[in-house]
């Protein structure tokens, strides 16, 4: 008998770590991958410690397609905070306790500012020395913000007596590692999925049913949509914006506006889906932010994980709004600056961090205007209208500085909008780009899509049957083949 021969050396390609492929959700590789580990966790997902074992594994294995041998790295930080953390509760003395939880924040806080701002920081030193410190080669970690946010929740949560540590460090090596959130979010806390651990699971109709509906919505937003307008609208704009009108550059804006949306929530729906197929619930990380009528409410909307977090772990902290107004303000500008600051090591994170805490600070003072007035006019429709519209803007202008490459860039493609709008042309560019502004107009539309919708969809999708939910979600991949660009488009917040 004849065997095939195997090409060992593909083989070694597809299971071993690229730098320049790395694994991601929206690869076929990650389909065939994951379809292979749903196979066999069909087999083990109701006896539990094999599930958690099998999941943990399954999960480093996915870091290290991700980030090649800095999957050590997230292993030896996982185990360390293992055993600090239930150092920390048992400790009796609480300047023993305080002591553990500074070591364990200076470890955590420590890995993130070398991988991430060593060269920050050289650059700033740089400008006060005639002899420069030479730029160090470092590579960032995927994911590396994240699960060092989970870590340091984790930390205090167990320092304030809110959460007692897990009883072993396989459960604690899952909570850190799960795949699906592990590199670009949600930031997931331990009271929302530690207890999902080891609980007896289910994996009835209304799971599935979920998940097909999210990962299908994650797919369209994010292969689909942000891919195809950043590829061939969006990228061109931002690196030559000089030579666009002011029209072209302006539609850039509301181009990139919607691209990081689909993008980062398209990643962040694939995940809750991925999870519910395994039988997990991830919390919502987008709730239709582009819907906001104030900066306030945008955050309540947008990257819910990461805000709360900030709300929780810094504001909150600094005094929140219990030190007086000016203090409120200062804090929510502290707060949005190290916001800024944690989506990359460059002013230029800081400078939209910074517009987005002087807007909330702004707000705030609107709100208590409107309150002690009585204001009847603020349910109004042209009230709400005006609201949304401002918002919306003030977003995207600030999605300008978080987007260009430098300062002139930015400044570049605001001038353009202000000095050299060419209104004229737009029939023009809408013919000359109709596929771009077709698949703007559908990323509007599902954004501004009435929530009753959407649960009247998911509602469809759970009760079809499962031969044709696996019909809709190979239709939606055949499409994402079908538009995609030559090479595979790494999420915009892998960078983070």
């Amino acid at each position: 008998m004849h065997f095939p021969d195997i090409d060992l050396s593909k083989l070694s390609k597809i299971l071993t770590y690229s730098q320049s492929e790395p694994l991601l959700f929206n690869s076929g590789l990650f389909l065939f991958l994951f379809l292979g580990f749903m196979f066999f966790y069909g087999f083990l997902y109701k006896h539990i410690t094999v599930r958690v074992l099998y999941i943990t594994v399954f999960s480093f294995y996915f870091y290290y397609k991700s980030s090649g041998w800095y999957f050590v790295l997230m292993a030896g930080v996982t185990v360390a905070a293992y055993f600090l953390t239930n150092l920390i509760f048992k400790t009796q003395s609480s300047k023993q306790r305080k002591a553990l939880l500074i070591l364990s924040l200076t470890l955590y806080l420590g890995v993130l500012g070398y991988f991430k701002y060593t060269n920050f920081l050289i650059e700033i030193v740089n400008s006060f020395l005639n002899d420069k410190i030479a730029f160090q080669n470092i590579f960032l970690p995927l994911g590396i913000s994240f699960y060092t946010f989970e870590l340091i929740s984790y930390s205090i949560d167990v320092y304030q007596k809110k959460f007692e540590p897990v009883k072993n460090i396989l459960d604690f090596g899952f909570y850190i590692s799960f795949f699906p959130h592990l590199v670009a979010g949600p930031i997931v806390r331990p009271h929302e999925l530690v207890p999902q651990i080891r609980k007896k699971l289910i994996i009835h109709n209304e799971f599935v049913g979920k998940g097909v509906f999210f990962i299908t919505s994650g797919l369209i937003k994010k292969a689909i949509i942000s891919d195809y307008i950043g590829i061939n609208f969006v990228d061109r704009i931002f690196d030559n914006p000089t030579l666009y009108s002011g029209l072209e550059n302006l539609i850039g804006v509301y181009g990139y506006t919607l691209q990081i949306y689909c993008d980062f929530s398209g990643y962040s729906d694939m995940a809750i889906g991925i999870a519910c197929f395994m039988g997990f619930t991830l919390p919502l990380n987008f709730n239709a932010p582009y819907k906001s009528t104030n900066i306030t409410e945008f955050w309540r909307r947008w990257h819910i994980s990461l805000s709360t977090w900030l709300r929780d772990y810094l504001y909150i902290p600094l005094g929140g709004n219990r030190k007086g107004k000016i203090r409120q303000h200062c804090n929510l500008i502290i707060t949005m600056l190290l916001g800024g600051l944690w989506h990359g090591a460059s002013f230029k994170f800081i400078v939209w961090g910074g517009m987005h805490g002087i807007a909330l600070a702004l707000d705030k003072g609107r709100e208590k205007l409107i309150q002690s007035n009585k204001a009847s006019f603020k349910n109004h429709f042209l009230f709400r209208f005006a609201g949304w519209f401002f918002t919306f803007h003030l977003v995207a202008l600030c999605w300008i500085f978080f987007r260009a490459s430098d300062f002139q860039n930015a400044l570049s493609v605001i001038t353009q909008i202000g000095t050299n709008f060419q209104p004229k042309l737009w029939l023009q560019i809408v013919l000359g780009y109709k596929i771009v502004v077709i698949f703007m107009a559908l990323g509007y539309l599902i954004h501004f899509t009435p929530q009753p919708f959407d649960n009247k969809l998911l509602d469809f999708i759970t009760r079809l049957p499962l031969f044709f939910k696996a019909l809709l979600l190979s239709l939606v991949i055949y499409l994402v083949y079908q538009t995609k660009s030559a090479e595979v488009q790494p999420f915009i917040y892998f960078q983070f």
